[in-house]
């Protein structure tokens, strides 16, 4: 989902964690029960005409902006790895559905697709989600574009329509999104998404109602309210609202406990309506855990389910494991060592895992401050982090804005960004960050147009 405006809630300002005892590519592919593979991808490479990615080349354009750091992670299916932290909890969701929703013929009833490819069209990534061509979600600034036609997409949701048309009712889909953002301990361009989507006939949804059969999914002449939709009845959204969040009130009180509080906050999203954010109660804190609703009819029209009425979710991967596990910093989940790899190798998924943390290396910082382009609009925060990135990569724990100064007589405006630089597995020098420092300064002065203060 696409930043704050969608169904992933932003991993910020979460309490510390502690140890818990146990928001969607194409072809028949993706009809599977199962997808999911460990074969290496073909290395991405971007060539001055084109951008290559798993296999397939994508004309450049001028709204070209996917760096090889990006890329390169691209493949990595850290979902897939097993008993990767990542594969732990998806795999701890897919048990749980698996278990808890058995079709009429004894099979699960939610089938998974985990191996759907990460590059999407602007269609799908917004279009087929009813999100307006004006909405900021859609911003270069914000995403990984190809060209103006391909993205790296921002949610799993991209994938919804696709499924839905496939003529799935209930699914579960896992993958790797993109997201230009901040840097800090809980943001990484790359982080994965799982989400859940259940439609219901008329039948389905009202076989075990007394005189069900005089209920209806739609009506005409309706108007539109805080509580449905102007084709739903209200008795039909009722009754699938409560079906959603008992759902997902049983999924999060199997991964945190029985003894859970959980409450429900009405919100906004483009693509669901009415919509709703869970929160649980962690340590004395609420932390929201997951977006949610009612799926927009039109969604559903268009994707050839015009007679069922469907909910969705989607959460994020890495916050539940952050906190399950108490795993402190998101770049750990990137790390190959095997100090912290080897902590999730247990044999039964549900096995309690507490991240014993390896050996805290010291932080170093260093400061860089310029004046911005004349124009200031052609300048933006997340431009000087996606730099950042791209020259210091993992080195680089967090990027914060400490200073701004505005000149009284030329209006000219300055910012002044502290970088604090920390290798999960060793201890820097001064001279190997001060390298890498000046580095960023260079490219900052000839790529963002900035005018350098140091």
């Amino acid at each position: 989902m696409i930043l704050r405006q969608l169904f992933l809630p932003p991993l910020q300002s979460l309490p510390p964690p502690l140890c818990v005892t146990a928001l969607w590519t194409n072809g028949g592919a993706a009809l599977r029960r199962h997808l999911s593979t460990d074969s290496p991808a073909p290395k991405p490479v971007i060539g001055q005409e084109s951008v290559e990615v798993l296999g397939r080349s994508y004309p450049r354009d001028d709204f070209t902006n996917v760096t090889p750091s990006v890329l390169a992670k691209v493949g990595r299916n850290l979902h897939n790895q097993s008993h990767h932290p990542l594969w732990l909890i998806k795999e701890r969701i897919k048990a749980h559905f698996y278990s808890a929703y058995i079709g009429r013929w004894g099979n699960p009833l939610f089938s998974v697709h985990d191996n759907l490819s990460p590059v999407v069209t602007m269609e799908q990534n917004f279009d087929s989600l009813l999100i307006p061509p004006d909405h900021p979600s859609r911003k270069r600034g914000d995403n990984y574009y190809l060209n103006r036609a391909t993205m790296l997409r921002a949610h799993t949701s991209a994938h919804q329509k696709e499924l839905v048309r496939s003529g799935l009712d209930a699914f579960l889909l896992a993958g790797d999104v993109y997201r230009r953002d901040e840097i800090d301990a809980s943001h990484y361009p790359v982080f994965h998404q799982m989400e859940g989507v259940r439609l219901f006939s008329n039948h389905e949804l009202f076989s075990k109602v007394q005189d069900g059969e005089d209920l209806s999914l739609f009506e005409v002449g309706g108007r539109r309210s805080p509580e449905k939709q102007e084709r739903h009845t209200l008795e039909a959204v009722k009754l699938l609202e409560f079906d959603l969040k008992l759902t997902l009130t049983k999924l999060v009180t199997h991964l945190f406990g029985e003894d859970l509080e959980v409450r429900w906050v009405d919100c906004y999203f483009p693509f669901t309506h009415p919509s709703f954010e869970m929160e649980v109660r962690f340590q004395g804190d609420w932390m929201e855990v997951l977006g949610c609703g009612v799926m927009e009819q039109e969604l559903l029209n268009s994707a050839g389910a015009e007679n069922k009425l469907g909910w969705a979710f989607g959460l994020g991967l890495e916050r539940l494991a952050m906190v399950l596990y108490r795993i402190p910093d998101i770049r750990l989940f990137w790390s190959r060592d095997e100090r912290f790899l080897q902590q999730f190798r247990v044999p039964d998924v549900q096995q309690h895992v507490c991240f014993q943390p390896l050996s805290k290396y010291p932080p170093l910082h260093n400061d860089i401050s310029f004046w911005l382009p004349e124009n200031n609009e052609s300048f933006t925060e997340n431009d000087f982090y996606e730099l950042v990135r791209s020259v210091g990569g993992d080195l680089v724990e967090k990027v914060s804005l400490v200073d701004e100064f505005t000149h009284p007589k030329t209006g000219r405006r300055s910012q002044c960004y502290r970088i604090i630089y920390r290798h999960m597995e060793q201890t820097l020098t001064q001279h190997e960050v001060r390298l890498v420092h000046e580095k960023i300064e260079r490219r900052a002065e000839s790529e963002l147009g900035v005018q350098g203060r140091y």
